[in-house]
């Protein structure tokens, strides 16, 4: 099954600490070279970014930054893993990085399985056909 790791925090962002950054790198190589970890990335400030939104029926560009943000997605990763345990299992192991590299820091990784056929409540979309069009 495939996971996407989602990072939240409510901080004001900051760079990781290079502890931190040192001991993903060496998790993320681990987890790249066992065949588990498919990508990874921090995000840039929501300052650099923007939103399009559908409210009463119209479509709406807003650019960054977004006030009314109340946590900031830092990074993502996507693992093909056997279950929700071991992907449960492995989000635990980088939030304990965090907790051992950046004393004080507050957030969240959220853990959720990619939408596939026959999936019960999954969303799936032909992106081939979509294309095609």
């Amino acid at each position: 099954m495939r996971f996407m790791y989602i990072v939240t925090s409510p901080q004001p962002p900051g760079p990781p600490t290079p502890a931190l950054m040192e001991a993903m790198g060496k998790l993320a190589e681990r987890e790249i070279k066992a065949g588990r970890m498919i990508d990874t990335g921090g995000l840039l400030p929501v300052a650099m970014g923007a939103r399009v939104r559908i409210t009463d029926g119209k479509l709406n560009v807003i650019d960054g930054p977004f006030v009314e943000t109340k946590e900031m997605i830092g990074g993502y990763a996507i693992f093909e893993l056997r279950n929700k345990e071991e992907a449960v299992a492995a989000a635990v192991e980088f939030m304990q990085l965090h907790k051992e590299h950046m004393p004080g820091w507050e957030g969240t990784c959220e853990v959720r399985p990619f939408a596939a056929m026959g999936v019960d409540g999954a969303c799936q979309v032909d992106v081939s056909a979509a294309l095609d069009a």
